[in-house]
């Protein structure tokens, strides 16, 4: 798996080519058989991978007539009311090749070797609908047939989105709506990794942002009011999802290459219930005790629910995260004895997970793309040309370039030498330096200026998008901001760090400084009182 996840890996065909005879080399395999793995696997997923095995595999060199047999003895003794065992069945099969008159009858090893498939498709149908506990062990089934068994913290972490049952209202109180929870929870624990609150639909950077929040150390400042900190982060070795479009998306395949973990889509729906249950318990013990409650259902939604809105996004968060951290994780699951949910991830733990930098995890949670430094240190993408310093020197050579999709106009640029990246630069959009561009308005521009047959470019987008915002401005000051505009103003609170304001500090001046203060500034004309009487008589 590690091999072709760095085969899959963008890079230019040299380099491919020495990771491709490396691979090779270290799966003991010719490169043209590596190359068919890797095929197979972006085709089969995960299922390429097993071991070819043999073509008689599963078949039972035996007499026909005693694999009959056997298989309808046991079928027999379990219909209805009746049961009988696998040993049951083997004493069966003694008696009848003793009535017989047989001695070429099969053991009783091979008796149980061919009844273990029937009755494993017996336990699987019976408990196709459960969580997949064996024992005291908790399997997870993947669609591509594979069983994760959970076995420490950090082994399997899950992710999963829900509209919250809340109406929120801006910070001029104007409703705007209900927003969108994100979390991401350790399988093992049942602890809330982490989470990401928000107006913005589910896609892949909102899962994205979860990670990012749920590997993380977290640290809240006072005005959270928490009594105890929310103590977990790490990387997982393995992320378990349901199939949706953002969960597939190559964004977070890369993401998952970068940071070291493998995705699995959920095999079927009823999978999920460790990552589901949360929002249940997040309904009945918080958000139906604030105001603005709907209720999970939209038609018997309280008709004073639009009035009693009155939070915010970032209040809502301040709520969730002291519950979170207070409550939820320092509470017992059912399942998992007399230990928290807290607890028990601490002390399932193989080692202390390394903290990742917030630089690397920006790095890691942006988008990629691979292009070529042209001439003079240039770079193109999506129609803007880009220059950074020093990249004159790498002229000709293809780079990788990583993105917000929410703000293009600063890219970061890196170099692939084998499986280590280079930091080289941060590119600029030149004329764009100082405007917030997202990828789909920059796509969107181009198109407009395509239809209009016009040339695309730098200083043509900076055009439109001036011409946009003065146009918006102008909507603005005749009507009042949409729920859309609203929302995106919360959220953009919400993300920016709080800062304590600073005050000013206190200027310390010299003696002489103090003097010349207080003297008048302007000249002062000073009379000679006696004189006044001589010359105006009083």
């Amino acid at each position: 798996m590690e091999v072709i996840q760095s085969l899959l890996e963008p890079c230019d065909r040299a380099t491919y080519g020495e990771k491709l005879r490396e691979s090779a080399k270290k799966l003991g395999k010719t490169v043209r058989t590596v190359q068919r793995l890797v095929k197979k696997y972006q085709s089969e997923g995960l299922a390429a991978l097993s071991d070819t095995s043999r073509g008689d595999k599963g078949q039972h060199r035996i007499d026909p007539f005693w694999e009959d047999f056997i298989i309808k003895t046991y079928t027999q003794g379990n219909k209805g009311s009746k049961r009988m065992s696998r040993k049951q069945a083997a004493l069966r099969v003694e008696a009848k090749a003793l009535e017989l008159g047989r001695d070429d009858y099969p053991s009783y090893r091979t008796v149980y070797r061919i009844l273990n498939p029937i009755i494993e498709r017996k336990e699987e149908k019976n408990t196709a609908r459960s969580i997949g506990w064996r024992g005291s062990h908790l399997s997870l089934k993947t669609r591509a047939g594979q069983d994760l068994s959970v076995e420490y913290s950090n082994h399997v972490w899950q992710c999963d989105h829900t509209r919250v049952d809340i109406l929120l209202v801006d910070r001029h109180g104007v409703l705007i709506g209900r927003p969108w929870l994100t979390t991401v929870i350790d399988t093992y624990s049942r602890c809330i990794m982490g989470i990401n609150l928000g107006f913005d639909a589910p896609s892949s950077q909102v899962v994205a942002l979860a990670l990012r929040h749920a590997i993380l150390p977290k640290h809240y400042g006072s005005e959270y009011s928490l009594h105890c900190e929310w103590g977990t982060f790490g990387t997982p070795q393995h992320f378990y999802t349901d199939g949706g479009k953002d969960f597939r998306s190559n964004h977070l395949s890369q993401v998952s290459v970068q940071l070291g973990f493998v995705c699995h889509l959920r095999d079927r729906p009823s999978s999920g219930g460790i990552v589901e249950r949360p929002f249940g318990t997040l309904n009945t013990e918080l958000f139906s005790t604030l105001p603005g409650y709907t209720g999970s259902n939209v038609q018997q939604r309280p008709k004073e629910a639009e009035k009693e809105a009155s939070l915010t996004l970032r209040e809502l968060d301040r709520l969730l995260v002291r519950y979170i951290c207070d409550r939820y994780n320092q509470s017992i699951d059912a399942r998992l004895g007399d230990q928290s949910r807290f607890q028990r991830w601490e002390a399932g733990l193989l080692t202390a997970p390394p903290p990742l930098s917030e630089r690397e995890l920006d790095v890691c949670l942006m988008k990629e793309a691979l292009r070529r430094i042209a001439r003079g240190g240039y770079v193109n993408f999506q129609n803007l040309t880009y220059r950074g310093e020093y990249l004159a020197g790498y002229a000709g050579e293809s780079v990788v370039l990583r993105y917000d999709p929410r703000d293009i106009t600063t890219i970061l640029i890196y170099r692939r030498e084998k499986d280590k990246e280079e930091f080289l630069a941060r590119a600029f959009a030149l004329d764009l330096e100082a405007e917030e561009l997202s990828l789909d308005e920059a796509k969107a521009n181009a198109r407009k200026l395509r239809e209009a047959g016009k040339s695309v470019g730098n200083r043509s987008i900076l055009e439109e998008v001036q011409d946009r915002q003065l146009f918006v401005e102008r909507k603005h000051s005749d009507r009042k901001p949409s729920r859309k505009d609203r929302r995106q103003d919360e959220q953009k609170e919400l993300r920016s760090p709080q800062k304590p304001v600073e005050q000013p500090e206190p200027e310390v001046m010299e003696a002489d400084e103090i003097l010349s203060a207080s003297e008048p500034e302007t000249d002062v004309e000073v009379f000679d009182y006696d004189q006044l009487q001589e010359d105006w008589g009083f």
